[in-house]
């Protein structure tokens, strides 16, 4: 299988928010995960969303063929760095907060000639 993908950084949605996203569309075909991130209503779908589209564009550059038949192989979050600002509290008190980034990469493959004989 050939491979293309795409990676976005230091983007500001917590790994934590952005996993269950990513986990959704995991092994999915293309359209469909592009469907089903479309009628996510979260932030890091549209993100995700954005970052697949990117994966694709980077396969056609390749010319591994047309996105209908392709698979997102692998998706994955990292923790990025993480924003510390403090906000002020009563009596003089600060009380940090942490404004995590995250590193999502997306993977798509297109299926080679053997595994379309394999399928068929």
């Amino acid at each position: 299988m050939t491979e293309a993908r795409a990676i976005l950084r230091f983007v500001r949605v917590a790994p934590r928010k952005a996993r269950p996203v990513i986990d959704m569309i995991r092994g999915q075909q293309v359209p469909q995960a592009l469907a089903m991130l479309k009628l996510t209503p979260r932030q890091a779908a549209r993100v995700v969303e954005k970052i697949l589209r990117s994966a694709v564009a980077n396969a056609e550059q390749k010319e591994m063929g047309d996105s209908e038949s392709m698979v997102i192989s692998k998706a994955f979050v990292n923790g990025g760095p993480t924003l510390k600002r403090f906000r002020a509290r009563s009596q003089g008190r600060a009380n940090s907060i942490h404004k995590r980034t995250s590193h999502i990469t997306v993977v798509v493959a297109a299926p080679s000639l053997g595994d379309a004989k394999k399928s068929a």
